[in-house]
């Protein structure tokens, strides 16, 4: 209220002054306005003003009153209440539009954000560090994908999983995107196949530096010359693996770039699945593992496309055709063994018989590889024909049919 006053009465002092000058003829009206920073009509009013009631005719009006944009008590109570209880994590972006939308809040995004930093529920944003010049977006779809793992506890009571979502850079558009236990080796290689099926093999693939990703070095660099199996497999596909290396990749997916879709996954339709099991009842069936998975959010992916991908600035597609292409033998873990005395080969705690073959009696001391697939199956080669296949526990499967 001090700073108030203090205000009002430098301002009645400019104004004082001025008004003196203008009535000195020292000042026309439209100087005097320009020096006040008002409008000549302005001027004019405050003199008429200042002349009928002298200084207490200049004082500002709204003082002491309630403004009538003013968000209710009860409102702003409401506003905090629901991010509490049922929209925490969210960002105030997406809040204020679940507000306007299903809660017909008519105030703005700003008093949302204002009010809720206030009540001490939402943190006010870092600040930010030296100037960063935004990336450009490839200009055809498939020339780049981000893929990148978001981890959250999206089912109300349980441990946190994984979001693991691959999109275009040219579009946004998400092109994968599903729930599981734990990123790795077998989720990406899950993701990758899901988009190289239905698109084709893209330029190139931008990730993190994580350790199934890359191998890096004490300083943080990229060993190339000793590829994990995620840059075997994109190696022999031909596809570039491209590395972040700044503390925030420039990825455009959910989490990262603060973008609604992790929020969508928790408020869809399935928010109130408590379990795995019950959750993955409402979304589409996803193959079996040894880990439980939860299936692709299809279900959101459509709805989130329509509203956030945009039109390429250039036209046709990078994406190559892949038309009689194994993807399940490249885009799984390989490893090569040595057959034992036994015809078995030892991988880990399992130990895979080889079934007998017409070609050849037995393959004691050949060079075998080993193929795990993300759905943890396993199948062994040896050169280009496979010659046995097996489940997850290392019982032969489909011996008169391994070709």
């Amino acid at each position: 209220m001090r700073r108030t006053e203090a205000l009002q009465g430098v301002r009645m002092t400019v104004f004082l002054n001025i008004l003196n000058r203008w009535e000195s003829a020292e000042l026309n009206q439209a100087e005097a306005a320009e020096l006040l920073g008002v409008s000549e009509r302005t001027f004019r009013r405050w003199r008429d003003r200042y002349d009928e009631a002298g200084e207490a005719g200049l004082l500002d009006r709204r003082l002491g009153k309630t403004s009538g944009r003013r968000v209710p008590v009860d409102r702003a109570e409401e506003v905090e209440a629901l991010y509490r209880e049922r929209h925490q994590g969210f960002t105030v972006k997406h809040f204020h539009e679940h507000l306007v939308k299903d809660h017909g809040f008519g105030w703005g995004y700003t008093w949302t954000k204002l009010h809720l930093q206030w009540a001490g529920v939402v943190a006010k944003a870092p600040r930010k560090g030296a100037h960063r010049r935004k990336r450009e977006r490839r200009p055809v779809r498939g020339m780049m994908l981000h893929q990148d793992g978001s981890r959250h506890a999206w089912l109300e009571g349980q441990a946190a999983l994984d979001l693991i979502v691959t999109m275009d850079d040219a579009t946004g558009a998400i092109y994968s995107a599903f729930l599981i236990e734990e990123e790795g080796t077998a989720s990406t290689f899950r993701a990758l196949k899901e988009v190289f099926s239905r698109h084709g093999l893209p330029m190139s693939l931008y990730t993190d530096r994580g350790s199934h990703y890359f191998r890096t070095t004490k300083a943080g660099e990229i060993d190339r010359g000793c590829p994990t199996q995620v840059g075997r497999a994109l190696t022999q596909l031909g596809v570039e693996h491209i590395g972040a290396f700044s503390p925030r990749s420039p990825s455009r997916d959910g989490r990262p770039s603060g973008r609604p879709l992790p929020e969508a996954v928790r408020s869809g339709p399935s928010r109130r699945c408590r379990t795995v099991s019950s959750r993955n009842s409402r979304l589409p069936a996803s193959p079996t593992s040894r880990r439980p998975m939860l299936s692709s959010a299809r279900s959101i992916l459509p709805a989130h496309n329509a509203r956030f991908a945009v039109e390429p600035a250039g036209e046709g597609s990078a994406f190559t055709p892949i038309p009689g292409v194994d993807l399940d033998e490249i885009l799984c873990v390989q490893e090569e063994r040595q057959v034992g005395n036994d015809n078995c080969v030892s991988y880990r705690t399992l130990k895979l018989q080889i079934p007998e073959r017409p070609m050849r009696p037995h393959f004691v001391k050949a060079r075998v590889k080993v193929h795990v697939y993300p759905d943890g199956s396993h199948a062994l080669f040896h050169g280009p024909r496979c010659i046995g296949r097996y489940d997850q526990n290392g019982a032969i499967r489909d011996a008169k049919n391994a070709a």
